[in-house]
């Protein structure tokens, strides 16, 4: 930690009432980020310390900090709106349904909105074992999907079992991502409700499967009377350089979950995205999922901003073409620190950087932190190093990026006594 008073005041008053545990963790990296003013993909702390955003919440500054247009929407809306009532329809929560239903597959037919991710997870399981009549969910090892109750069982057991929620063997079943041979034996049970699986999960590192996998998980799935959830909370919004990661493999989901990205930074809007038999509840009882900010007015405002300046072809346009600059130059890198960084793993803009020492990419994370660049490690694989460029990054700042990555390499690759002189630890 730095000597800054108004740091050090906030991180005390932090730890006495905020999160002890955490900004413990931080102090112990290293760490005092405050943040201050904030725009695009720069934010300064406190103290006017400019830091570029490779970490974006995950997602939730695809299109950067305090997006004017989105800025905009919030404040006009405003004016009209605030959260309505969940009881009700209203034409802002109609336009926010026909946007993502556009940008969907077209067999998907209704859209239920939530506040959060893990929020939306737990939804959707609802809506499959409804469907289904079952109740087993099977998801991957090295998976997070949120920490509401269904999304806590669903993701790691460590996390399940430190609030005593560890999930029951007879409703929760775990297999290796891409492994689609695991997968087939669990559902030949013909007891499960819903395959959930994050499309690359983000929290192991950003593993990229075979291109068959997602595919193929949607044929074991249907085959065995299942339902299978994409969770698109960090991979989807374009971040694959298509709309839905899961999609863009050639998988059918029965249900796509989003957030993050679709509150624009600015309000909490999740949703998931249903075809007919998923959405089967709402015939049969519309009120059977309630929560008095689901949907609401002023956020479905917001969401819908997102998504228009998302689909834009130019914002696919800078995608490609950021994609194009990212794969080329981190290949280039890749082969310079070769020793110490040692692959890459990418969708599109969906980044994992691949380090050989089990802590590299903790190293990594506090090497880019000093050279101004924000960006986190992949937490249930701390050698790899999650790196998430925003959609409408200029290339200039991605090029600005790109040089300090090269330099903290090789600070990083020091720090863990892997530099051009060291030997590599057995």
């Amino acid at each position: 930690m730095t000597d800054s008073p108004i740091k050090n005041h906030i991180y005390d008053e932090a730890a006495r009432v905020w999160n002890p545990g955490k900004v413990a963790l931080l102090k112990d990296q290293g760490i005092d980020i405050v943040l201050g003013d904030r725009s695009g993909y720069i934010f300064q702390d406190v103290e006017g310390q400019p830091l570029i955003n490779l970490h974006i919440n995950g997602g939730v500054f695809n299109l950067g900090h305090c997006n004017p247009e989105v800025r905009q929407a919030l404040v006009e809306g405003s004016l009209h709106y605030d959260a309505g009532n969940h009881y009700f329809p209203s034409q802002v929560k109609n336009d926010l349904c026909e946007a993502l239903l556009a940008v969907s597959p077209d067999y998907m037919k209704y859209v239920a909105f939530n506040n959060g991710g893990g929020e939306s997870i737990d939804a959707a399981v609802k809506f499959a074992r409804h469907a289904t009549g079952r109740r087993r969910v099977v998801t991957v090892n090295g998976a997070f999907h949120g920490a509401t109750g269904i999304a806590t069982q669903a993701g790691d057991p460590g996390m399940a079992a430190f609030f005593t929620m560890t999930p029951s063997p007879d409703e929760f079943s775990k297999v290796d991502y891409d492994d689609l041979d695991q997968l087939e034996e669990v559902l030949r049970r013909e007891d499960t409700a819903a395959v959930l699986i994050e499309s690359m999960p983000a929290t192991a590192g950003f593993p990229v499967p075979h291109d068959d996998y997602l595919a193929g998980v949607t044929a074991l799935a249907h085959r065995y009377g299942a339902l299978y959830i994409a969770d698109e909370v960090q991979t989807g919004m374009m971040r694959s350089g298509q709309m839905w990661c899961s999609v863009g493999y050639g998988a059918e989901p029965d249900m796509i979950v989003t957030g993050k990205a679709l509150s624009g930074g600015y309000y909490p809007m999740s949703a998931v995205i249903m075809n007919e038999r998923a959405g089967q509840w709402l015939h049969e009882d519309g009120f059977a999922h309630l929560s008095s900010f689901n949907a609401a007015e002023l956020g479905c405002v917001v969401a819908s901003k997102v998504v228009e300046i998302t689909a834009r072809e130019s914002t696919v346009g800078n995608v490609a073409t950021l994609i194009d600059l990212f794969t080329a130059r981190l290949g280039e890198l890749q082969q310079r620190h070769c020793r110490f960084f040692t692959g890459v793993r990418q969708r599109g803009l969906i980044i994992g950087l691949q380090t050989a020492h089990p802590e590299g990419a903790t190293a990594l994370m506090a090497a880019l932190y000093k050279h101004g660049v924000w960006s986190m490690r992949a937490n249930f694989d701390t050698s790899v190093l999650q790196f998430k460029p925003g959609l409408l990054m200029s290339t200039a700042l991605a090029g600005d990026v790109l040089d300090r990555l090269d330099v903290a390499l090789d600070d990083a690759a020091r720090s863990v006594g892997m530099g051009e002189k060291s030997a590599v630890p057995a």
